[in-house]
């Protein structure tokens, strides 16, 4: 029989296995999210950023894919149904919207305020190795630079 030690070592165990996973499957809709508005996108300016963008959240993707397999666990593939949604959002909205540009920038702005927020909570709720943490830091850090950036570039394009 268990120990309550050896219990709660588990859960702790799949908390951060659970958590990474969620980062991931946010970080895989991020990609893609930022290769569907790409498309979309007008100005070589904003499709440098976007590409830039995405190139970064597979870089997130890759790190959180190695903390999850140095845990012992087999990452996730893909994103999520959410993203596939919000993705069909960006779709719609721009169809129906002026000024593409400004449009794929507040879907943008929605979709990393969001990541700040997952990221935010999972560095609060879940204990990692320092490692994964420093990684995850420094992810959050560059999607804080990444709003900052994308909020500069809507107030080009008013």
């Amino acid at each position: 029989m268990k120990t309550t030690r050896e219990s709660a070592k588990e859960k702790s165990h799949d908390e951060r296995i659970n958590s990474l996973q969620e980062l991931l499957e946010k970080n895989y809709d991020a990609e893609k999210g930022y290769k569907k508005v790409l498309e979309e996108a007008d100005s070589p300016n904003l499709k440098a950023f976007l590409k830039q963008q995405a190139v970064m959240r597979n870089r997130f993707a890759t790190e959180i894919h190695t903390a999850i397999r140095a845990l012992n666990a087999e990452p996730k593939e893909k994103g999520s149904t959410t993203g596939d949604l919000h993705r069909t959002w960006i779709d719609l909205k721009t169809l129906f919207t002026k000024n593409d540009d400004e449009a794929v920038l507040e879907e943008c702005l929605r979709g990393e305020k969001a990541s700040l927020k997952e990221y935010e909570e999972k560095l609060k709720e879940t204990t990692f190795s320092p490692e994964t943490e420093a990684v995850l830091k420094k992810h959050l850090q560059e999607i804080r630079t990444t709003v900052s950036e994308i909020k500069h570039l809507e107030d080009l394009a008013d």
